[in-house]
């Protein structure tokens, strides 16, 4: 490939890009973190929706009267401190051992018992709750459709530019650029996001009235758990000591807008 074709190639990727992101810029809450979305929110709203009542009806609900209570008071603390009331909330605490949790778009938040005794106290819960409303108030899920369309676009750019080109050739180039590689491209930025959660959500407890200074040693807590963990780089999460570490960082920033809170409950009530 000649030096001419190379830079032709280079200029088409970056301006069939620049495209796309012109489209679709937005700045993420609290962060500032400029983004790309293509997926209009009605559609990322109406797909969780649907996916939450399909997850819903096959997982049991918990049976815990005492933690189901906690899990819906201290979600809707968060939920008040959104600024969504667009979002049709939905807490549910599932009867399960998973250490897990997630929200879809639209406020649809899903809580694991395995998770509860990790969590330690109603702050402890905060921070997991607190993370997983804000993927979704970051529009996380759609940031992510829209990079993966931004990658399948960019192939597609690429592979015009060198449709005289061998497989090989091709199949060197996408590597080059980081576009067929998962670790390259998807995994970071997927890191990324997990972080960006971790500084919202701290924020969001705070604005809730949680002691902030529960959300690293939750984190600490859980990296103790034990199991075998891939290595931070081959990861779509940060490593639970560079998450308590981060988020001690942001401890100035949080303690502001606890002290702020109309009411402080500090760790609340223990699991």
């Amino acid at each position: 490939m000649s030096i001419d074709r190379r830079t032709l190639l280079r200029q088409a990727m970056w301006a069939w890009m620049g495209g796309i992101a012109a489209c679709g810029c937005r700045s993420a809450p609290m962060t500032g973190r400029k983004q790309l979305l293509l997926v209009p929110e009605d559609q990322e709203l109406s797909l969780g929706a649907e996916a939450y009542g399909e997850m819903m009806g096959e997982e049991p609900p918990s049976s815990n009267a005492r933690w189901t209570q906690m899990v819906q008071r201290v979600g809707q603390r968060i939920a008040d401190k959104a600024q969504r009331s667009d979002y049709e909330w939905e807490f549910r605490l599932v009867a399960s051992p998973t250490q897990n949790a997630f929200c879809l778009p639209g406020g649809k938040v899903a809580i694991y018992e395995g998770i509860l005794p990790i969590c330690a106290n109603e702050a402890g819960l905060a921070v997991v709750m607190s993370h997983e409303v804000a993927h979704a108030l970051a529009r996380h899920g759609g940031e992510r459709m829209s990079q993966n369309m931004a990658v399948d676009q960019t192939k597609q750019a690429i592979n015009f530019v060198l449709r005289k080109q061998d497989q090989t050739k091709r199949d060197l180039l996408m590597q080059a650029y980081g576009i067929s590689t998962e670790y390259g491209v998807l995994l970071p930025y997927s890191r990324k996001q997990e972080s960006e959660a971790d500084h919202i959500g701290l924020m969001l407890m705070s604005q809730a009235g949680y002691d902030p200074n529960e959300a690293p040693g939750f984190w600490e807590r859980f990296g103790g758990v034990g199991g075998d963990k891939p290595p931070e780089f081959m990861s779509t999460h940060p490593s639970d000591d560079r998450r308590a570490a981060d988020l001690r960082a942001l401890l100035p920033e949080a303690t502001d807008k606890y002290a702020a809170a109309a009411q402080q409950f500090g760790a609340g009530e223990p699991i």
